[in-house]
């Protein structure tokens, strides 16, 4: 039997530059325009998400509150970088978002009940669903646009850390 050859150093990892240098860090990202242009983008994108869903299944939820949430502080933060400002940008655009996505599956039932188009719905009675939206809202109601505006700030958190 024939032994087995050692490395030529005894390092079992030798053969290559064992001191390479590490990769350069990242660029620093600090655009805070770019990121609050982000985060607005996303809560219009999300609260239309949020809407749809809660329009379709005539109910709200509170995982979709979440996402909406976090969606919008991550997508902030990760355009803009660690500014302070964008998390809390994020969580007020949030609640803003999960608000819009309300009146939107108001406006989704409503259509569908009337026979009226959504357009006709959410832009020609729009006093109308914010009225309905007060009557409607309940404990539960806050505590989704709470849920959103703490996730987004833990979003933007979590994204530029």
């Amino acid at each position: 039997m024939s032994q087995p050859v050692p490395p030529p150093s005894g390092n079992p990892f030798a053969g290559g530059d064992q001191f390479a240098p590490a990769p350069p860090p990242a660029p620093v990202r600090n655009n805070v325009g770019l990121g609050l242009l982000v985060a607005f983008v996303a809560a219009l994108v999300a609260a239309g998400a949020y809407g749809a869903i809660g329009g379709a299944i005539e109910k709200e939820i509170g995982y979709a509150a979440v996402g909406v949430g976090f969606l919008i502080g991550f997508a902030a933060a990760k355009a803009g970088g660690r500014n302070p400002v964008l998390p809390v940008v994020s969580a007020v655009l949030a609640i803003g978002a999960v608000y819009l996505g309300q009146l939107i599956a108001i406006a989704m039932i409503f259509a569908d009940g009337t026979g009226a188009s959504f357009s006709e719905v959410f832009f020609d009675e729009f006093s109308l669903l914010t009225e309905v939206w007060k009557k409607a809202a309940d404990g539960m109601t806050y505590v989704f646009l709470g849920i959103a505006a703490i996730t987004a700030f833990a979003g933007a958190k979590k994204a530029d850390a």
